[in-house]
């Protein structure tokens, strides 16, 4: 015997007359003089159950004695609303059971927080991730989940279209530099020794296409101990392709087609193909951030030909150094609080490294306002009206040093003006490449680093600025943008194991380091490499944005806080001496006593 005939999201006013057996949750009891109306909640939905003495005292005695969330079992027979009762809100909404029996298959405490999506948005996240198999009982949480799994059921059908094939690469791994600390596993059988889990398959998949895989995916748990934030967890999920025999436009052109069909998964509009694309260079110069946000304007604006011979110190200085004087123009924030732009947006700025923020906020007769424009002649100030469209309502935020420093941090400024102006739309999905990355960068020591990583090709005509300029050879690398978040990223890489050794040394590494690290890389290039690159995209960031949540642990089911920490089953913790001698391990200072709760 089934314990259910149907869900609680599936009953139409068709089925009426049908005898049914539904199982769920209950969300609601009503008594409505005599009356019963409990509403019954599964996954699927919720359906009206009525119960009346007259059809069963002692069912509707224990409907009377239901709480919310116990779990229950209800058999009756559909009937149709009363055409005044129809519920157009929910699917159910035009039936309801007539109850003649009911099963309290368990009871249930009162939970910690109402589990309706409106008064979650009032309960801590400390709360509901500690009661986090509660929290996911609610419709919004359950919603993400589902469309999750859709997004990543069609990315899957899509890449096996596409000739892809999904392989697995191990959880335990080698320890190699990949931007972030590893996470280390003790071995047990082999004294102080570790694994290390995988930041990413970046090498395996690599070795893939050494072994003729030619396509390979894989929907792949990486993990990285670093500072978490809204768009990171410390274990998270990729959407990971590499291909043989490919440039850079293949790859492109398959994620193009991904994209289009993800967007339809999630019942948003489709974007046009080929997808936009922009330069690093093009999207530093306009929006400050190699990930732009392209739902609003407020661009930056070069000023050098404007303040070009300025008497204004300031600009001069900035200009007469090789450095950029440049603004953007926040409309109709001109009347933005004081505190908001001289002391947080300022001190923004000088966080960024620049003297300060000079600014001008345009009165609503067309007066500029600001103690620097009595420095500026007539004809900067009609350049500076045409190049920044200024009109009443604006404030206009400058920036005076190297660009560097001054581009980051109008980039950032931008968002937040954008935010406070209201023009950011929330419904609307803008989609950008960004290519020709740098390929190394120096780091706080003054030692060329991989922007990407260090098997990313250099584009071939900047290999001669190798030895020369190293800073200007471009990559073969591009990034896949949505809505001013990083989705994504990828490259060529490197097939030839000499140049490979050439670039691992024009960044420093000793051959001690790259022996013991890269080894096993460097020969298999040996063994006959085809040219290859690939890419993957942030399946957690993916579903945040489709979904218009804010934080990426609002789409994972069993997320960490930002202290790293699962709150429900009180994760980290300590383990026994027996443990640790079996992984031979002494600990040289004691845990703390407090639980993660404690600390949370």
């Amino acid at each position: 015997m089934k314990m259910r005939t149907h869900t609680c999201g599936q009953l139409r006013p068709s089925d009426s007359g049908a005898k049914v057996e539904l199982c769920g949750w209950v969300d609601s009891v009503r008594d409505h003089g005599g009356l019963i109306f409990l509403d019954l909640r599964d996954r699927y939905g919720v359906t009206q159950c009525v119960f009346d003495p007259r059809d069963s005292q002692a069912a509707w005695d224990a409907a009377q004695a239901c709480r919310g969330e116990f779990v229950v079992q209800i058999a009756g027979e559909v009937r149709p609303r009363p055409a005044d009762m129809v519920n157009d809100r929910i699917a159910t909404g035009g039936i309801e059971v007539r109850a003649t029996g009911i099963s309290v298959l368990n009871k249930a405490h009162t939970p910690p927080f109402p589990l309706d999506d409106r008064s979650a948005e009032h309960v801590s996240e400390d709360l509901r991730l500690e009661f986090r198999y509660l929290d996911l009982r609610r419709v919004a949480m359950q919603q993400a989940l589902m469309l999750r799994h859709r997004l990543i059921q069609t990315a899957r059908n899509y890449f096996d279209e596409q000739q892809f094939v999904e392989v697995e690469t191990p959880i335990l791994t080698k320890s190699t530099p990949e931007g972030a600390r590893d996470y280390l596993v003790p071995s047990r059988v082999c004294p102080g020794m570790f694994f290390a889990l995988p930041q990413a398959p970046q090498q395996y998949k690599q070795l893939l296409m050494m072994s003729g895989m030619d396509r390979y995916v894989q929907i792949a748990r990486c993990f990285r101990d670093e500072d978490l934030r809204a768009d990171r967890q410390p274990e998270f999920t990729q959407i990971d392709i590499e291909m043989s025999f490919v440039t850079a436009e293949d790859i492109i052109e398959i994620i193009d087609g991904l994209i289009v069909r993800l967007m339809k998964a999630a019942g948003h509009p489709v974007p046009e193909l080929p997808l936009p694309r922009m330069t690093y260079r093009e999207a530093m110069d306009r929006f400050g951030s190699d990930k732009p946000d392209l739902r609003f304007g407020m661009e930056i604006v070069d000023l050098a030909n404007v303040f070009k011979g300025t008497q204004f110190k300031v600009f001069a200085r900035a200009l007469e150094s090789g450095g950029a004087v440049k603004a953007i123009n926040a409309k109709g924030l001109a009347h933005a609080p004081i505190k908001m732009v001289e002391e947080d947006w300022t001190g923004l700025a000088k966080e960024g490294g620049l003297g300060g923020l000079a600014y001008i906020r345009v009165q609503e007769d067309g007066t500029w306002k600001s103690p620097i424009v009595k420095f500026f002649t007539d004809e900067e100030k009609i350049g500076l009206e045409t190049a920044l469209d200024i009109e009443p309502g604006d404030l206009v935020l400058f920036g005076a040093d190297k660009a560097e420093k001054v581009l980051p941090v109008l980039g950032r400024i931008r968002l937040l003006a954008g935010a406070q102006a209201g023009v950011i739309p929330q419904d609307v999905f803008k989609f950008t490449w960004v290519v020709d990355f740098p390929l190394m960068e120096r780091n706080d020591e003054g030692r060329l680093v991989s922007v990407h990583h260090p098997f990313t090709a250099p584009k071939p005509e900047d290999v001669p600025l190798l030895d020369s300029d190293p800073e200007k050879v471009r990559a073969q690398a591009y990034d896949i943008v949505l809505n001013g978040t990083e989705l994504g990223g990828g490259s060529i890489r490197i097939h030839d194991p000499a140049f490979q050794a050439r670039m691992f040394q024009i960044q420093g590494l000793p051959e001690s380091e790259i022996q013991s690290r890269f080894s096993h890389l460097i020969r298999a290039l040996e063994y006959g490499t085809p040219p290859h690159g690939g890419l993957a995209i942030g399946a957690d960031r993916l579903v945040m944005l489709l979904a218009g949540r804010h934080s990426i642990r609002d789409v994972i089911a069993f997320p960490k806080t930002q202290k790293a920490m699962d709150l429900m089953m009180n994760a980290p913790s300590t383990v026994d001496d027996k443990q640790l001698r079996d992984i031979h391990i002494r600990l040289a200072v004691a845990p703390k006593p407090e639980s993660p709760q404690a600390g949370a």
